[in-house]
């Protein structure tokens, strides 16, 4: 009867402090923030003034798409090397598709890096060059780890 009345009274008590002992990281963060809790137990808090867009993939997509390749998706406005400018658009399924030229190609990463086969022979690759992208662009043929033919500014300016 002893055990019964010492196990009652710990029972109870875990069911008091239930509440308590819930994930407290949401309670805890600041407001204006999010906090996500992953599968593996570990949790990250964000600011929502540091967050400008939150998207669900659909899982065909979240198949297709590796992380590296996510943060590059959607369209760049990038020069053409002599004045003039064009939009590339990166989708998640590998095509691209650009407002000059050779209006389709396919995309990857590779060293970190975007970069576009076009159907003309042309080769764009998008780099991150101190705290600015470009756009580097080869010509049919050329070596893609010589000098490209032309470099001009890329820009992000919407997401897929």
């Amino acid at each position: 009867m002893r055990f019964m009345t010492k196990a009652g009274w710990a029972l109870g008590i875990l069911l008091l402090a239930a509440p308590w002992a819930a994930p407290r990281a949401a309670a805890e963060a600041e407001a204006g923030s999010i906090v996500i809790f992953f599968k593996d137990g570990h949790q990250q808090t964000y600011r929502l003034a540091e967050i400008s867009r939150i998207e669900f993939t659909s899982p065909a997509e979240r198949v297709s798409m590796s992380t590296g390749q996510a943060r590059f998706l959607g369209e760049w406005r990038v020069g053409d090397g002599m004045g003039g400018t064009f939009i590339i658009t990166l989708k998640p399924n590998g095509e691209a598709h650009k407002t000059y030229g050779s209006a389709k190609g396919i995309w990857t990463i590779v060293d970190g890096y975007p970069r576009v086969a076009w159907d003309d022979g042309w080769h764009d690759v998008i780099r991150k060059v101190d705290n600015h992208y470009e756009k580097q662009a080869y010509s049919p043929g050329s070596d893609l780890s010589g000098a490209p033919s032309n470099v001009a500014e890329a820009v992000y300016i919407e997401g897929h």
